[in-house]
């Protein structure tokens, strides 16, 4: 059996879609797409296809993973075309490289962090920053969220391993006649390491309005931008398919 490891994107609105029905329009698109996609043994069998680090609902997404065994040699150049031409607008393959046997770990193991984008539509540049500084300088800051199994606590800082403001002060014009004003935008970066609990972006909008009293007017919109394992040099995520694509040779 093939195994091949796919990234793809999760955009527009879309990102309101459970991560159960994705999974769901990404089997319907193998079907579609003629996939000789690999079953599980059994009384049930089930396609062989696992994801990973899966972003949660109402959040947009430039590096999701999935791994999908096919029972026959397929080229993943043609597997990403035929793929993405059978997903819905919004839904789109970015990636498709065959898994290398000698890679370190499977691909799970090596999403170790995310970077994420929080545009914060209206939001003070001034006060985001402050409360960005208290958040950093906090040694812990602790949140609750509501789960499967009722209202958990824990600490949104611990997981949090860089986080960075930028923005426009004030309102500006967008040129028109009108002079129609454009409200300032807050954009948060931040890099957090996946832990169990696993902290979300808005665990640490929660925990900015916790410590510093900030809470934007509008609610955020989301995207992840990247995953995989933790860079130290460059303090973000690398590209967790660059063993695969070099047989296993890193």
């Amino acid at each position: 059996m093939q195994r091949l490891r796919v990234r793809y994107a999760k955009r527009g609105r879309l990102r309101f879609t459970s991560h159960r029905d994705i999974s769901r329009a990404l089997e319907r698109a193998v079907r579609r797409a003629d996939i000789p996609v690999a079953y599980s043994a059994g009384f049930s069998p089930h396609p062989k296809i696992s994801y990973a680090g899966a972003a949660p609902t109402g959040v947009a997404s430039e590096a999701e993973y999935l791994e999908i065994g096919v029972s026959r040699a397929c080229d993943p150049r043609r597997l990403r075309a035929d793929l993405d031409a059978s997903l819905p607008p919004g839904l789109d393959v970015l990636d498709v490289v065959d898994a290398a046997e000698a890679g370190p770990g499977n691909l799970a193991d090596r999403l170790e962090a995310s970077l994420w984008e929080a545009r914060l539509t209206g939001a003070d540049p001034a006060e985001a920053g402050a409360a960005v500084r208290e958040f950093l300088a906090a040694p812990s800051v602790p949140v609750e969220r509501l789960t499967k199994k009722g209202m958990r606590a824990f600490d949104a800082r611990q997981a949090v391993h860089s986080l960075t403001v930028a923005g426009e002060a004030g309102q500006r014009t967008d040129g028109t006649a009108g002079q129609k004003p454009i409200q300032s935008c807050v954009i948060l970066r931040m890099v957090v390491r996946h832990e169990t609990p696993a902290v979300r972006p808005d665990d640490v909008l929660m925990g900015l309005r916790l410590v510093a009293g900030f809470a934007p007017p509008s609610p955020p919109s989301v995207t992840r931008l990247a995953q995989g394992p933790l860079d130290a040099m460059t303090g973000e995520p690398a590209d967790p398919l660059v063993t695969d694509r070099v047989g296993g040779d890193l």
